[in-house]
């Protein structure tokens, strides 16, 4: 489709012609595009077709990719019966039939288990190490983590952030951790845990027992600043064995809540 207004430039192109139309892969987030009754492979090279590819170019580029996003097997048989997943992964192969400058991935995760999530990203993040930028929608926050250069927020048609990853959950509250703990020696007598640590915890964060019925479970909060790895030595040196240590909330969807609470839901 042309733009009603405005202009769109490309790696220095402008104007949107076929040739950077071609430049621009897109994988969509509900994918109802594909013909179910033919093949993964008939799929691709009907779409090289549509790219100008001559057939043999399209049956070369289509088996290339089904290899690479692990359809190679399934290669002949009908879309329609392959799973959400490998269909996901099929958008993909399609995406990047014409070797795009720009890829569009929009909510590619929302609807896969951690597994088919996963592999999709992986395939992403091959296409961007082989030169193409990539420009990856999505409601699920927290998976930005160690997989994104940048991260902009919209929020009802508004910008709410736009920088790097660490300063995005920089905008977190205070962290808050669930420890299991143990005494590696014999505590004052009656005296908490809690009251226990509390010295050596000034400066550092808080903590506290966790709901009744959780012995040996505790919260603790960690003030501005602070490194979770000085709290625990902190509680090691006195002999307190931290067992686990989990992040009670997500820095990541916390920031978002931070940054989102002025504008409602």
């Amino acid at each position: 489709m042309h733009p009603d207004d405005g202009r769109v430039v490309l790696a220095g192109r402008d104007g949107w012609t076929r040739a950077l139309r071609s430049s621009v892969g897109v994988v969509p987030s509900g994918d109802r595009s594909f013909y179910l009754r033919i093949s993964g492979l008939e799929n691709l090279v009907f779409f090289g077709r549509l790219h100008g590819f001559s057939r043999r170019d399209a049956v070369a580029r289509a088996g290339e990719l089904l290899a690479r996003v692990g359809l190679e097997e399934s290669a002949r048989v009908p879309v329609g019966v392959y799973s959400h997943g490998m269909q996901k992964r099929l958008s993909v192969a399609r995406a990047l039939l014409a070797r795009p400058l720009l890829l569009l991935v929009d909510e590619a995760t929302h609807d896969l288990d951690p597994e088919g999530s996963r592999r999709v990203r992986r395939l992403v993040e091959a296409s961007a190490a082989d030169g193409a930028a990539v420009l990856w929608t999505t409601q699920r926050v927290d998976e930005i983590r160690g997989f994104v250069n940048a991260v902009t927020l919209l929020n009802r048609g508004r910008v709410r952030f736009a920088g790097s990853v660490p300063r995005f959950m920089s905008y977190s509250p205070q962290q808050r951790f669930h420890l299991r703990l143990g005494l590696e020696r014999t505590a004052t007598a009656g005296e908490p845990l809690e009251a226990l640590v509390a010295p050596a915890l000034t400066g550092k964060g808080t903590l506290r027992a966790a709901e009744e019925g959780h012995a040996g479970h505790y919260l603790l909060a960690l003030d501005d600043g602070v490194v979770l790895g000085d709290v625990l030595a902190s509680l090691t040196a006195l002999g307190v064995a931290v067992l686990t240590c989990t992040e009670e909330k997500s820095e990541i969807e916390e920031a978002f809540f931070a940054l989102t609470a002025d504008a409602g839901t």
